[in-house]
């Protein structure tokens, strides 16, 4: 958290914007959820940063707040066939998972660096 890169931006804009957590302007990913050995910009080493299963512990209980009730609401409004539903809310957790495992994971990422002891 040095000065000689300005101040650090904050973790979650950080995070959520995909950014190195130092800089705020190098890519964080090398891949969809590959993070990158070095930030480009600033030269960050990002390799150790791990997240564990933190995102998608995230994940689940995001989509699962706001898949359920409206599964129920649906159910209860226009009593689909169990079908429909499994096709309807299936592509729903799936696009969910998809857009938001990434941003979480850069959140996390950029945390991870924030809040890390001094000999990690």
């Amino acid at each position: 958290m040095s000065d000689a890169y300005g101040p650090p931006p904050s973790p979650i804009a950080a995070g959520l914007a995909c950014r190195c957590p130092r800089c705020g302007r190098g890519r964080l990913f090398s891949g969809y959820l590959t993070v990158a050995d070095r930030c480009e910009a600033c030269g960050l080493h990002m390799a150790d940063h791990d997240t564990g299963d933190g995102p998608a512990v995230f994940v689940i209980f995001i989509l699962g707040a706001v898949v359920v009730p409206l599964a129920l609401w649906v159910e209860a409004a226009f009593a689909p066939p169990l079908w429909l539903h499994a096709i309807l809310w299936g592509i729903v957790v799936m696009g969910g998972t998809i857009a938001l495992l990434r941003p979480l994971k850069g959140v996390m990422v950029a945390l991870h660096y924030r809040h890390r002891t001094p000999e990690s």
